[in-house]
């Protein structure tokens, strides 16, 4: 930031309701109660009330009005509700039997200062109630008739202008970036229209909304009149801060009636050719919602009555323009709960949430008025409407995980804050997305709307600045001719009641998701405790077949041996098969115990060096190498996370199908690994017989076979393990092959073990 830039927000944050000045039409004087003692005055009272601003200070509010007067002023102050003496008739005397009527009114600062405003009384009488009656009811019949916004406004800036007699009167309304546009325009047909023109937030600074949303109205008369100060400079109790007398503070006038303009306003006001001006303050809940303006090329004195009149139509009209605004919320986010709860039934029913958002009517679309949404759920994307490819949201939900840290993201315009967006900015110039988990999104898109916006002068250059004896003074700008601004990447922007929408969504959504978690984990543990009874039945079992198998088997060769002079050739073929039979049982016996035990071996992973495990394996296989004359070839392998066993046993099975299913052809073995994103991925690629596509998920599966025990020994259960060690890895296994073409068996285990499991395929 440069140091002009600096000086320019500090000036645009300068305390303007303290700088002790007011409009020279009237005066002010602040009181100490009980006796009303004038500590303050303004330095105006010597010409409006004859008396000299050092002689007024210390003499009593009595000194200046007679008793009457001032005994009926203490008696209304006694309230502490000034509203019902504001505005009291007094007259003072200016010398002889010369008199000035004034309209005093009261407040208190919030320091607890007694602040009494005297501005002269045009009209020696009040204005009725049934004035303000008449005054509104006119305009509320029409109010009630009109059916929108625009239709609304333009009646309350003619009845406004009608009771005031202004040269121009306009509504105003602030956007949520602090800019504001001119809604309604009611004027003299000689003047230029300012009607859609749209207002750089500088034109009404901060400081200036503050004091415009603690005041309903305001009121500068002559734009052109010299303020006067305050005497004494600073008051003497308003100087006293915690009991230390020396620290000197000034007096907040805030609430003041004749509070003067700060300089760099009643500059804004000549360079717009305005004489005078009375604003009307339009707000809702506390906030400054817009304001109606009155301009008048003179200057012109508008009555406190007749002031507090539009304050009343003012209050009166906005209250209706609110309660249509809350209507068309209203009624908006009725339909935007019905959908949400409807979007959390499916949800309920569905097999998982992201179905329930998108395979009904109505869908998450329907939530938010988008035109594209996209879910990221366990790294998959599922897509309605339209929206950026997926490899493009797979990079802004990285960008996302980075940058934003809220439970929500929203912007109408995505590439001003992520720069890759504005290639496809015609579908996703709007965001607005909730993350779900770490790795899980729901995303809104909406596209860009390319747009003209019409500006009363150049936005960007909302203030000149000049030197002024050293020091830097702001000098509004001059032009208020129409400054178009053509604006692209941006959507329509996102209403509060759809990101509320979308947050109450996001809730529903990850108490299903715990309840579905609890649900998941409950039934994981009735698996588990299942897994571990047929666990132990297998265990069991087959360990008691052994006992009688092996009995059979002893018998069945007994009986051979004691009688071999008496049976024929078919007898002792008939007892050969029987000894087959046993021994196949025995096999399988084996392999079921091994696949049995295999989750309970891995239970606890380790640093394991893959060469060491396969260096095992082929030691195991050492004979069948050499009866095979088998080339077994490898690269260098990692150490990664796993159980020593289970992969020297991943290497065994996998080796020994090539070997068993080798063609005529020399036989070759490659084993290989390499680093994928957080995995490591083994092949183990073959030259043998190879196996037909269709087949290459069945041979995984326990007791298949692709071939008959005659022509390729086996229980049908070395695969079925292998893919059993890779799932307790938490990795994949799967094998690509062709018929003749030999066969390549992959398998994935993740670099942090089995916690941090990935997709490897």
């Amino acid at each position: 930031m440069t140091k002009f830039q600096m000086d320019l927000a500090k000036l645009e944050r300068e305390p303007i309701h303290t700088q002790n000045l007011i409009q020279p039409h009237g005066v002010l004087l602040v009181l100490q109660e009980p006796d009303l003692e004038i500590l303050q005055v303004s330095e105006n009272i010597s010409f409006i009330l004859k008396i000299a601003p050092e002689i007024a200070v210390g003499k009593t509010l009595g000194d200046i009005l007679d008793p009457f007067q001032v005994e009926r002023l203490k008696t209304g102050l006694s309230s502490e509700n000034f509203d019902y003496i504001n505005p009291t008739k007094v007259w003072v005397r200016t010398g002889g039997d010369d008199f000035v009527v004034f309209d005093a009114v009261f407040h208190r600062n919030v320091d607890g200062l007694l602040i009494l405003e005297l501005e002269p009384a045009i009209s020696q009488e009040n204005i009725p109630f049934l004035s303000f009656y008449h005054l509104a009811r006119a305009s509320i019949n029409q109010l009630e008739e009109t059916k929108n916004l625009r239709e609304f406004c333009n009646i309350i800036v003619k009845e406004v202008r009608k009771v005031t007699e202004f040269d121009r009167v306009m509504l105003y309304r602030f956007d949520e970036d602090g800019h504001g546009v001119v809604l309604a325009e009611e004027k003299r047909e000689d003047m230029e229209s300012y009607l859609g023109l749209h207002y750089p937030e500088s034109d009404i600074p901060r400081p200036a909304r503050k004091l415009l949303s603690s005041n309903w109205i305001r009121l500068i008369p002559d734009a052109k009149a010299i303020a006067v100060g305050m005497y004494p400079p600073v008051n003497p109790q308003s100087g006293i801060i915690q009991d230390e007398p020396s620290i000197n503070q000034p007096l907040d006038l805030t609430h003041s009636i004749l509070r003067s303009a700060s300089p760099c306003h009643l500059e804004y006001l000549h360079n717009m050719g305005v004489g005078s001006s009375l604003t009307i303050s339009l707000i809702k809940e506390g906030k400054l919602w817009g304001l109606i303006a009155c301009h008048h090329q003179t200057a012109k004195y508008v009555p406190y009555e007749l002031r507090k009149a539009c304050e009343f139509l003012g209050r009166v009209v906005f209250s209706e323009i609110s309660n249509r605004e809350e209507t068309e919320d209203y009624d908006y986010r009725m339909r935007l709960a019905y959908i949400q709860s409807q979007l959390i039934d499916y949800m309920s029913e569905a097999e998982n949430f992201v179905e329930g958002l998108v395979s009904y009517e109505p869908n998450i679309l329907d939530l938010t008025n988008a035109q594209g949404a996209a879910i990221c759920n366990n790294g998959q994307w599922t897509l309605l409407g339209k929206t950026p490819i997926e490899e493009d949201l797979d990079y802004l939900v990285q960008w996302l995980q980075r940058n934003v840290h809220e439970e929500i993201f929203v912007t109408d315009s995505l590439a001003n804050y992520y720069p890759d967006a504005d290639k496809y900015k015609d579908v996703a110039s709007g965001l607005l997305a909730i993350p779900i988990s770490q790795r899980n999104y729901l995303l809104w898109f909406r596209p860009e709307v390319i747009q003209t916006v019409n500006w009363g002068g150049n936005p960007s250059k909302a203030y000149e600045h000049s030197h002024s004896q050293g020091t830097l003074r702001l000098s509004p700008r001059k032009s208020f001719e129409l400054w178009k601004e053509r604006v692209r990447l941006t959507s329509l922007p996102w209403k509060k009641v759809e990101i509320q929408s979308a947050l109450e969504l996001r809730k529903a959504i990850v108490n299903i998701i715990l309840k579905q978690a609890d649900e998941l984990a409950q039934l994981a543990r009735d698996l588990e405790r299942s897994n571990a009874e047929l666990k132990r039945f297998a265990y069991v079992a087959s360990h008691d077949l052994q006992e009688p198998l092996n009995h059979v088997s002893n018998y069945v060769q007994l009986l051979e041996m004691r009688y071999e002079d008496k049976l024929d050739v078919s007898g002792k073929e008939f007892i050969g098969f029987a000894v087959a039979g046993v021994s196949l049982m025995q096999n399988l016996i084996d392999d079921v115990l091994a696949y049995s035990k295999v989750d309970l071996q891995g239970a606890e992973f380790t640093l394991t060096d893959a060469n060491v495990a396969l260096e095992r394996a082929l030691n195991n296989l050492q004979s069948s190498i050499r009866k095979s004359k088998a080339e077994i070839t490898c690269h260098n392998l990692p150490t990664v996370m796993a159980d020593s066993t289970q992969l020297m046993q991943m290497f065994q099975n996998l080796i020994g199908n090539g070997i068993k299913f080798r063609s005529q052809r020399s036989l070759t073995i490659e084993i290989n690994a390499e680093r994928l994103d957080d995995s490591w991925l083994f092949s183990v690629k073959d030259n043998g017989i190879g196996i037909e596509p269709q087949f290459s998920d069945r041979i995984f599966v326990i007791f298949q076979r692709l071939h008959t025990r005659d022509e390729y020994p086996g229980t049908g259960m070395g695969l079925a393990i292998c893919k059993k060690i890779v799932e307790c890895h938490r990795g994949n296994i799967w094998v690509e092959s062709e018929l003749d073409q030999g066969a390549t068996f992959y398998f994935t285990i993740p670099v942090g073990g089995k916690r941090d499991r990935r997709d490897g395929r």
